[in-house]
C-alpha cells in the first residue's frame, strides 16, 4: 500500500451511511472529488491527486458505496445509479461545497459521467479516465461485436446467487488477482483483495453490475469535460471512446494514451496527474458559468 504522507484520512456521513475518504491540499481550495472504480478503492487515486493538491487544490477520494464497511446495504437495489448519484452529492455537501471537479475511472467515470448529466450545474469540470460517455459505451455494447466481446464479463458479474462471488473468490482470489493484468504494484493487490474479503464486500461491490441498467441513455454532457483513454484497454475499445466526442457539446478534449491499459492508476506516469490538473485549472477560463469553489 502506499504511503498516506500529507494525506488526511477522513470520515463524511451521507444517507445513514460512514463513507471513508483521504484528503489532501488547503481545506479552502477549490474541491476535486475523485471516484475510483472496480475492483479498486480511494487510495488508488494517490499519485494523481498529490500534483494536484499542490497545486493549490482540495482533492477528496471517497470509498464508495459497498466499499466502505459502514456503507454496505445489501439489497441490490441500493445500488442503482440513482443512489450513486446520491452519494456523490452527499459527500459534495458534507465536505461543504456546492461546485467543484469531478474525477473518475472505471466505475467511478461511468458514475461521473451520469452525475454531469443529473446535475450540470454543481460541475466545474468533469475529468474521466478510461471509461466513455455511457451512452457511447451502452451503444456499443449492442452494435459493436469488438466491444460486445470486451463487455462478455459484465454478464457474468450480474449472475445472482453467489455465482459470480464463488468466481472470483476461487483458488485464493486469483482471479480478482488476474483483472489488474499485472498493472498494479504487488501490495497494492494484496490490500485490494485483503478489503474485498471482508464479509460482504464482494457482493455490495458486485450489486453495482448487478444494479446497473443498459438501456439507459443520458444524453449529451455540457460540462467542460477531459476524457483520458489508454488505448490497449482490454475491457473498453476504440469505437466508444471515439464516438464519446459526440455526446459532448462542452468544451471537449481527448487524450488517447498508446499502449496505456485500462489500470491508468497503477503506476500512473507523472503526466496523469498534471493532465487532470492542468484541466482542471483552464477549466476556468472556458466559457463555463461556474468557476472557483461556492462554499456554504
Amino acid at each position: 500500500m502506499k504511503a498516506l504522507n500529507n494525506f488526511e484520512k477522513t470520515v463524511l456521513d451521507v444517507q445513514s451511511f460512514r463513507f471513508t475518504a483521504l484528503a489532501a491540499g488547503p481545506v479552502d481550495g477549490e474541491l476535486v472529488l475523485f471516484l475510483h472504480g472496480f475492483p479498486e478503492f480511494a487510495d488508488a487515486w494517490l499519485d494523481v491527486m498529490r500534483p494536484i493538491a499542490q497545486a493549490g487544490f482540495r482533492a477528496v477520494a471517497v470509498d464508495q458505496r459497498g466499499y466502505s464497511p459502514e456503507a454496505r446495504p445489501q439489497e441490490v437495489k441500493d445500488y442503482a445509479i440513482e443512489q450513486l448519484i446520491s452519494d456523490v452529492q452527499g459527500f459534495v455537501n458534507a465536505l461543504g461545497c456546492r461546485h467543484f471537479h469531478l474525477v473518475g475511472h472505471d466505475w467511478g467515470a461511468l458514475l461521473a459521467w451520469e452525475f454531469a448529466a443529473k446535475h450540470p450545474d454543481r460541475l466545474q469540470s468533469l475529468s474521466a479516465l478510461s471509461t466513455p460517455h455511457s451512452d457511447a459505451f451502452f451503444n456499443a455494447i449492442e452494435a459493436d461485436e469488438d466491444q460486445k466481446q470486451r463487455s462478455r464479463y459484465i454478464s457474468l458479474f450480474r449472475m445472482p446467487g453467489g455465482v459470480a462471488e464463488s468466481f472470483l473468490q476461487g483458488d485464493d482470489y486469483q482471479r480478482i488477482r488476474g483483472l489488474y493484468q499485472g498493472k498494479l504494484p504487488e501490495s497494492a493487490i494484496r490490500e485490494n483483495i485483503r478489503r474485498l474479503a471482508e464479509p460482504g464486500a464482494l457482493t455490495s461491490v458486485l450489486n453495482w453490475y448487478r444494479a446497473l441498467n443498459l438501456e439507459v441513455r443520458i444524453g449529451k454532457i455540457r460540462v467542460p469535460t477531459l476524457y483520458i483513454w489508454g488505448s490497449q484497454d482490454l475491457a473498453l475499445g476504440a469505437t466508444a471512446a471515439i464516438e464519446t466526442a459526440g455526446y459532448v457539446t462542452g468544451p471537449y478534449r481527448f487524450e488517447k494514451l498508446e499502449g496505456r491499459s485500462h489500470w491508468l492508476l497503477g503506476n500512473p506516469r507523472p503526466s496523469l496527474g498534471v493532465s487532470v490538473g492542468t484541466y482542471t485549472r483552464q477549466s476556468r477560463s472556458l466559457e463555463w458559468p461556474l468557476w472557483g469553489c461556492i462554499w456554504m
